[in-house]
């Protein structure tokens, strides 16, 4: 059918879609003048008859197990009832080679996976380095610092984009995208940069830090309420000066907020430690800065960004605009290369005993109850009798797959000069596998989406592509609204 010749009088066809963790939605948007579009579409040809239905009955009914399995999955978890009993006994919880480390963290109730996977790296270092049982960095310190730099980036959004009309698609997403809790690398890397580390007994973590929906809530509404009254403001005739200065105002509210919340960040404090063995250290003052230079220490412009995104051309630098975590910061970088490739790096990273930044498609084939992500612990396709395959350029591309969670990689498993499997530490609390995932090589390549790795690992050619101009992206491609 011809649409343009069936309905002449069609205007404009305009979709929307915003990815979460937990659904996506659809908004359409259809403009049309006297004719119907609908009208197209009441054909007998394209509609669902009475003769139809009467056909998709008696198919249904024809197969005697429909009824066993409708019995069973009306009554019961369909997970459960899809789970590959045979592939329980596959498996195998030892690895050839692990990076050291210590202890589990839980990021709580909260978006917050990007900043625990970012510490936890250079958590293991300084476990290794200082000879502790266990260790672990203030979440709630850096937390505070992102949101409120988060404030500042969208308020500046806001006066960047002061002449747009409201409907304007950027315009649109800064109010959609306000302020949260999610994240990625390059908030790990500016945040950290900016303002240092604190142990996490200096600044513990509050109710509102395990939790922070409310909070969250309360300062999107806020900064929407602010980014009106910036333009409001800009229509009656202020000028830049005095939107800047209203705009520090508004960020000292959003401060005041944080710290009731949160509490107030210190910006010097003294400790010490024991190590293993017993000894314990001299009692010193710190700034955060200071402290992150004395133990973790490490050039964060040496990590580089990995995508594995097959509906993209591979080894192709790419830039996300205005995806970043402040407004002085970098927006998100990364190369797009083929899964095998990362993994090579990856295996150098591990070897190095330096564990890394990964995320994910994590909601795909986990099993909770064993802490497994392997492509054959469900099979859906066998429960249904209905084919549910498709390749991963075709996930991305039709906004069902796409990175909902990080973690720290930090072990391989190698048999034989192959790769049979791979080690995260999560931030769940003590989940799955004693606070870890265990990820089946195939589950890698199918589900794993961004992988940060010190250069040093890395081969000369590949490091050649970040000289490359980037191809620009925008920030409300589906592919990175997660951003995890």
């Amino acid at each position: 059918m011809n649409l343009a010749q069936t309905v002449p009088t069609f205007v404009g066809f305009n979709v929307y879609l915003k990815s979460t963790f937990c659904m996506k939605r659809i908004f359409i948007s259809v403009f049309l003048s006297a004719g119907t579009l609908f009208t197209a579409f009441s054909q007998e040809s394209s509609s669902i008859t009475d003769s139809m239905l009467e056909q998709f009955r008696l198919s249904f009914e024809k197969d005697q197990n429909n009824e066993a399995l409708q019995n069973a999955a009306s009554s019961n978890d369909i997970h459960k009832l899809a789970l590959d009993r045979e592939n329980l006994a596959n498996l195998d919880t030892y690895f050839s080679n692990r990076v050291e480390s210590a202890g589990i963290t839980d990021q709580k109730s909260t978006g917050r996976c990007w900043l625990f996977t970012g510490l936890n790296v250079f958590r293991a270092k300084v476990i290794e380095e200082k000879n502790l049982g266990n260790f672990s960095f203030s979440h709630n310190f850096n937390f505070f610092y992102d949101q409120l730099e988060k404030a500042n980036l969208f308020l500046e959004g806001m006066i960047s984009t002061i002449d747009k009309p409201l409907d304007d698609k950027r315009v649109e997403w800064l109010f959609q995208n306000a302020i949260g809790d999610g994240g990625q690398w390059t908030g790990v890397v500016d945040i950290i940069g900016k303002y240092g580390l604190v142990p996490a007994e200096v600044f513990p973590e509050s109710q509102n830090s395990e939790n922070t929906a409310w909070m969250s809530r309360l300062i999107r509404r806020k900064l929407r309420g602010d980014g009106m009254e910036l333009r409001n403001m800009a229509s009656s005739g202020k000028n830049e000066k005095a939107l800047r200065e209203r705009k520090n105002e508004m960020l000292s509210e959003v401060y005041k907020i944080l710290a009731i919340t949160l509490g107030e960040p210190p910006s010097q404090f003294q400790w010490r430690y024991k190590d293993k063995d017993g000894n314990l250290s001299e009692l010193k003052f710190y700034t955060p800065k200071s402290f992150y230079d004395e133990f973790v220490g490490a050039d964060l412009s040496d990590y580089v960004m990995f995508m594995n995104d097959p509906s993209r051309p591979f080894g192709q630098l790419y830039e996300i605009d205005y995806d970043r975590h402040m407004i002085d910061g970098g927006n998100w970088k990364y190369i797009n290369l083929e899964a095998e490739k990362i993994k090579e790096f990856a295996k150098n990273s591990i070897l190095g005993n330096e564990a890394m930044y990964f995320s994910c498609d994590v909601g795909k084939q986990l099993n909770k109850d064993n802490g497994t992500l392997d492509v054959n612990n469900y099979n859906y396709n066998a429960l249904f009798g209905v084919n549910f395959d498709m390749t991963k350029a075709e996930r991305i591309e039709t906004y069902e797959s796409g990175s909902t969670h990080g973690m720290a990689l930090v072990a391989v498993d190698i048999e034989g000069g192959k790769t049979v499997k791979w080690l995260l530490e999560n931030s769940w609390g003590n989940t799955g596998f004693e606070g870890h995932l265990i990820m089946t090589d195939e589950w890698f390549s199918e589900y794993m989406f961004r992988l940060v790795i010190n250069k040093k690992y890395i081969d000369p050619e590949t490091l050649k592509i970040l000289e490359q101009t980037p191809v620009m992206l925008p920030p409300w491609d589906p592919m990175f609204s997660q951003d995890q």
